[in-house]
């Protein structure tokens, strides 16, 4: 192993040489032997920034990433490296615990069974322990096993409930830009129907909405069927997932038919990445029948979907299939962002709605709420009318909420999506090829 001494004759040979690439290589994986994760890289990024695509440096700064435990960053750039072709062993074995870092089972089992069907000698029992994997067992019946597992732990919810929600646009802070999206979707067909006949389009069609946790994502669908009085059919993994062979594919349908039946309907998939997950992760058993069915579903292969408006959710489109984003599936791909300090003031002026108040100062506490989700502001205002509620009980009488009881309810919480930015920031970053999340960048004003 190189020793501090020899690690500096590198360094001073790169700055003689600094567009060698077998040379910042060897530096690179030097300091990650010793190690030294955070040094190696930049050493990897910078051999990239010479030789974008290099597989040697994509592997190696995987292997940086998962030794300062960056799972997400890590799973991104491996992810890269793959889709450029290069499935070594090796770099399957790494994509396999990383997967299973982040819970994903059977995407890890998959990858696993591929590196040692390539090469015997990969195999490493301990990894495989953690898998659950025995060479004597097909993979398609451990897969299937996993995915019964799940669905007897969700259980069944044998049916399928329709709503009619009454909360609408109005009951919606900010989101101005997703309004109008849905609205051309849905809303502005069923108002002048003589327009879109005009122009050959239909109502309906497919949004996905992204973002972090607690911004509105599942409220926005239920408001859209109130604008619009129709039904509301919501559906989680819960909703379709069975322990049975082919039932799985049987409820998707099922669901889709109680919507057109119901027609004008908001049809929403909740966490659609748990629905729609990769194929890649899938080569064999239900989950692959399961995704193929909901794409013939959406579509509406020997059938018509018009008027069924199809919106879904996901904290994490990057792991949705891609075959999903085609035209005439989810072809709106739409970022929702915590909201701006406008949309922070509509949101605490609708939360403080019928409650007793005074003076209520909403554009100075959205000032000081900046980072903060729909969620989080629910969560301030419940805070502050615990306090005030606690004041009230003294004083025997009502007292109203005040712009200072916002404030200080305001200093306890701190944004709650700043993970769910470092991570995609990742993707943003590593993985954006076709532009998906240039929205992403945008709003962390990177690009």
């Amino acid at each position: 192993m190189l020793g501090d001494q020899a690690i500096e004759a590198l360094r001073a040979a790169v700055v003689v040489s600094p567009e060698n690439v077998p040379l910042r290589l060897h530096l690179a994986q030097s300091l990650l032997s010793l190690g030294r994760g955070g040094e190696s890289e930049l050493e990897f990024k910078a051999v990239l920034a010479i030789a974008p695509g290099n597989s040697d440096a994509l592997l190696g700064l995987t292997r940086s990433c998962w030794q300062q435990r960056k799972t997400s960053q890590a799973i991104v750039v491996i992810e890269n490296l793959l889709k450029q072709g290069n499935t070594s062993p090796e770099a399957l074995l790494l994509y396999a615990r990383l997967l299973l870092a982040e819970g994903r089972v059977p995407g890890a089992l998959e990858h696993y069974k591929q590196a040692v069907e390539m090469n015997p000698e990969s195999a490493d029992p301990e990894l495989a322990a953690q898998l659950g994997y025995r060479p004597e067992e097909p993979q398609s019946e451990l897969v299937e096993g996993r995915v019964r597992a799940a669905a007897d732990d969700l259980g069944s919810s044998g049916g399928f409930n329709m709503e009619r929600p009454d909360v609408t646009f109005a009951d919606v802070g900010g989101m101005d830009e997703v309004k109008e999206e849905i609205a051309l979707k849905i809303i502005y067909p069923l108002q002048h129907p003589e327009l879109y006949e005009a122009y050959g389009k239909k109502a309906g069609g497919g949004i996905l909405l992204y973002g972090p946790p607690g911004c509105g994502k599942t409220f926005l669908a239920r408001a859209t069927a109130g604008e619009i009085a129709s039904s509301f059919l919501t559906i989680g993994i819960q909703d379709v997932l069975d322990m049975w062979i082919g039932n799985s594919e049987r409820n998707i349908h099922a669901i889709f038919e109680q919507a057109r039946a119901s027609r004008p309907c908001v049809l929403f998939f909740d966490e659609v990445d748990a629905l729609g997950a990769k194929r890649s992760d899938f080569r064999q058993g239900a989950g692959r029948s399961m995704i193929n069915q909901f794409l013939m579903e959406l579509d509406g292969v020997n059938t018509d979907n018009s008027g069924v408006l199809i919106l879904a959710a996901t904290n994490a489109p990057w792991h949705v299939d891609s075959a999903f984003r085609r035209p005439g599936r989810f072809d709106r791909v739409i970022f929702v962002p915590p909201p701006d300090a406008s949309a922070r003031q509509q949101i605490l002026q609708l939360q403080c709605r019928g409650k007793p108040q005074r003076d209520l100062d909403f554009a100075k506490v959205a000032g000081k709420t900046e980072g903060l989700s729909g969620a989080d502001l629910k969560s301030l205002v419940d805070r502050a009318v615990e306090d005030k509620l606690r004041t009230a009980m003294k004083a025997g009488g009502l007292k109203p909420l005040e712009t200072a009881d916002l404030l200080q309810a305001a200093k306890l919480f701190k944004p709650s999506v700043r993970e769910w930015f470092t991570t995609a920031k990742n993707y943003a970053l590593y993985s954006n090829q076709d532009g998906s999340y240039d929205e992403v960048l945008k709003y962390l004003k990177i690009k």
